[in-house]
């Protein structure tokens, strides 16, 4: 009689490298369409001519915030706040370029400070994590990778490392509302203050939207990687 039960262990124990690769594809697509649709919108001028760098600067004056600085940072792609300093860090392309693209990326950047300054629930645990994930990202390779050549020897090393890059996970998935809030917060502020019109309202929209799925594809990778060293060790347990 045909053993149905080994077929089906099987296909399990092949699930988490096609989730992987699944995932790994889609990053790869979402990576691209982000990057094509920066280009477009980088195209696309603004009709009053402000700048990423005069952009964040009317939106955190808009927003009553003095105390952060508007800075250029080295790269493509490389926009960040940064609450430590209080600095908006906008890439070249961004805080010197009169585009749409410009505009939203500088507006969402600002959002991070406006929820920093309101003290945004989601953006404070993120913050609280940033040690922690911080550290194990230094090491979290080696203890992964040791813990799957000691499995058979020293099966907790390899728990330990899943322990922490659940971390890692936690913090990918915290992302997700704070980035989804600053880019709500920019969208509402581009078109309630005339930065961007009827004309341009889409475009920015467009913008931060290929920018957010990046985020959730992140997360999703982040799980999948997750699961997949919890089936060895889990693989491990049953053998």
């Amino acid at each position: 009689m045909y053993d149905y039960p080994a077929a089906t262990t099987v296909g399990v124990n092949y699930l988490p490298y096609i989730l992987f690769g699944a995932v790994a594809l889609l990053s790869w697509l979402v990576q691209i369409n982000f990057q094509s649709k920066f280009r477009k919108y980088s195209q696309i001028l603004m009709s009053h001519g402000m700048t990423g760098r005069q952009v964040a600067e009317k939106m955190l004056r808009d927003n009553g915030i003095t105390d952060v600085q508007v800075i250029s940072t080295p790269g493509q792609l490389t926009d960040h706040y940064n609450p430590q300093n209080k600095t908006v860090n906008l890439s070249e392309a961004v805080y010197a370029s009169n585009s749409v693209a410009a505009a939203a990326v500088a507006a969402h950047e600002c959002g991070h400070a406006v929820q920093h300054a309101t003290a945004y629930g989601p953006l404070q645990m993120r913050s609280r994590l940033v040690p922690v994930v911080s550290i194990a990202s230094k090491w979290l390779q080696w203890i992964l990778l040791g813990g799957i050549v000691l499995l058979n020897i020293f099966p907790g090393l390899l728990l330990f490392g899943i322990i922490l890059f659940a971390m890692t996970t936690l913090f990918s998935i915290i992302t997700l509302p704070v980035e989804i809030n600053a880019s709500q917060r920019a969208i509402a502020w581009l078109s309630s203050t005339g930065v961007t019109n009827y004309e341009t309202d889409d475009a920015a929209k467009g913008a931060l939207k290929a920018a957010a799925y990046t985020y959730i594809i992140a997360a999703l990778g982040s799980l999948a990687t997750l699961f997949y060293y919890l089936m060895i060790f889990l693989g491990r347990s049953r053998d």
